[in-house]
C-alpha cells in the first residue's frame, strides 16, 4: 500500500469522524429544541392561547420547524457523505486487500525462484553432462587404443632392431686415395 493512500484512507477517516460528530451535535440540539418546546407546552397547563401570544408562538414554532428542517436536511446531506466516503473506505479496503494478496504471491513467486532456476539449470545441464561423459568415455577408448598402438609399434620396432641394424650404402670410389674426407655436420 502506498503512502498516498495510507494519508487518503486517513483524510476519510477524519472527516467522517468529524462528521459523525457534527450530527450527534445536531441531533442533540434537536433533542433539546424538542425538549424545551414539550417542556413549554406540557408544562403551562394555563395555557390560554392569547391572540397576540399565540401569533407569537406560532411565529417562533414556524422558526423552530425551518431550523428543524434546515438541521434535517443537513443531516441528511451529511448522512450521504458519510455513505459515499463510506463506500470509498470500503473500496479501499478491497484495494488493499488484493494489493496485499498481490504482493503475497509475488513474495512467494521470489522464494520459489532460486528453486526453480536450479530445476531449469539442472535441465539443461543433464545433456551437457551426458555428452561430456560420452566424451569422456571416447577419449579413453582414444587413449587406450593409442597405448595399444604404441605398444605396438614399439614391438615391432624392437623387432626390427635386433634384426640388425641397417646402415646406409656408400658407394666405394674406384680409388681409394681420392677419397674426400666427410665433413663433420
Amino acid at each position: 500500500m502506498s503512502q498516498t493512500d495510507n494519508s487518503t484512507i486517513q483524510a476519510l477517516s477524519a472527516d467522517v469522524s468529524k462528521l459523525r460528530q457534527e450530527l450527534q451535535l445536531r441531533d442533540q440540539l434537536v433533542q433539546q429544541l424538542s425538549q424545551e418546546l414539550f417542556r413549554l407546552v406540557k408544562g403551562n397547563t394555563n395555557f390560554i392561547p392569547q391572540p397576540e401570544i399565540s401569533e407569537r408562538y406560532q411565529a417562533e414554532l414556524l422558526t423552530l420547524r425551518e431550523q428543524l428542517q434546515a438541521v434535517e436536511q443537513q443531516v441528511t446531506f451529511y448522512q450521504e457523505q458519510i455513505t459515499s466516503r463510506d463506500g470509498e473506505i470500503y473500496q479501499l479496503r478491497q484495494s488493499v486487500q488484493e494489493l496485499t494478496d498481490r504482493s503475497r504471491m509475488l513474495e512467494q513467486v521470489v522464494q520459489e525462484l532460486p528453486q526453480i532456476y536450479r530445476r531449469k539449470f539442472e535441465e539443461r545441464m543433464a545433456p551437457v553432462r551426458e555428452k561430456v561423459s560420452n566424451l569422456q568415455r571416447e577419449n579413453r577408448q582414444l587413449q587406450a587404443e593409442l597405448q595399444s598402438v604404441s605398444y605396438r609399434l614399439a614391438l615391432k620396432t624392437r623387432t626390427a632392431s635386433h634384426s640388425g641394424i641397417d646402415l646406409p650404402n656408400f658407394p666405394r670410389l674406384a680409388s681409394e686415395g681420392n677419397v674426400s674426407p666427410i665433413p663433420n655436420a
